[in-house]
């Protein structure tokens, strides 16, 4: 198997993963704040990250490496996390979709202004038409935006492209899980400050669903995902890979029929093969 296929496969694991992101961090910030909830699922992931670099005796990142880590930990760690969830408090996971589609068009364009990637023409056809099909059927599920969720939300998609990008291209030196391990740890002191001053007062009203939420965004979308994801990008190029999250919003969905019996209609099904054809002519033209 090439390395371009493996980076693939690794990719597709880590959006398999992130599919659920979204949903638990929609039930988390039910009962939890936003900002705890950010500081707390990175701090849990950097402790294990930590303890997951001293196990295997990774090398410490060169000085030329700690600011790339820096926009990776702002991008992935902080920005994306909190902002997301300060945007479900105004708006539904459903809409959300809306801003997801457009992640893989913000990727690939990181990709293009740091790390030097130039996909040709079609594969920004493929891509943008990718995104389209992503938004439009978000829409038509009549879920309800407003201007401040809508804005938290772009302002998210705009960070993570970043992180995403910056990562995928340190991720070629340093490696994919050492890449978001070093991140989770570098933002680690500064995540425990705010953890404890986003302490709840008490945690009595807080239910199971809220503390399962933060167990899986912590855990799966904030450290295992991004072992897959970052080696992906890595591998197969970071716009061509990155172009696998058009997949990621009907991943939870078909997660969400199959788990808890949500009826899938033929209008899903159609836009998704549709999907899959704009991913695979990305990846042809990348």
């Amino acid at each position: 198997m090439d390395e371009r296929t493996r980076g693939w496969i690794d990719g597709f694991i880590g959006v398999a993963i992130f599919s659920g992101s979204l949903p638990a961090t929609r039930v988390a910030v039910a009962d939890l704040d936003p900002v705890f909830l950010t500081a707390a699922r990175a701090l849990f992931a950097g402790l294990l990250g930590l303890g997951l670099l001293a196990a295997l005796k990774a090398e410490r990142p060169a000085r030329r490496d700690l600011f790339p880590l820096v926009l990776v930990a702002v991008g992935v760690v902080l920005g994306f996390p909190l902002l997301t969830a300060l945007a479900l408090k105004h708006i539904t996971a459903a809409h959300s979709i809306v801003f997801v589609g457009l992640l893989p068009v913000a990727t690939a364009t990181f990709a293009v202004l740091l790390g030097g990637e130039r996909p040709r023409w079609s594969f920004w056809v493929f891509s943008l038409i990718g995104a389209a099909l992503v938004a439009g059927f978000a829409m038509t599920r009549g879920a309800e935006g407003s201007v401040i969720g809508d804005l938290l939300m772009l302002a998210a998609v705009v960070v993570c492209g970043l992180g995403y990008a910056e990562g995928g291209r340190l991720a070629r030196r340093l490696g994919g899980w050492q890449v978001i391990c070093w991140a989770l740890v570098i933002s680690a002191p500064f995540m425990a400050v705010v953890a404890i001053y986003a302490w709840p007062i008490s945690v009595a009203h807080v239910g199971a669903p809220a503390w399962t939420g933060l167990a899986y965004v912590s855990l799966f979308s904030m450290l295992i995902g991004f072992v897959f994801w970052y080696r992906g990008l890595a591998l197969g190029g970071v716009a061509a890979v990155g172009q696998l999250q058009l997949l990621q919003p009907f991943m939870g969905l078909a997660l969400a029929a199959g788990l808890l019996g949500e009826p899938v209609g033929w209008p899903m099904a159609a836009v998704t093969a549709g999907v899959v054809l704009c991913v695979a002519g990305a990846k042809r033209f990348a």
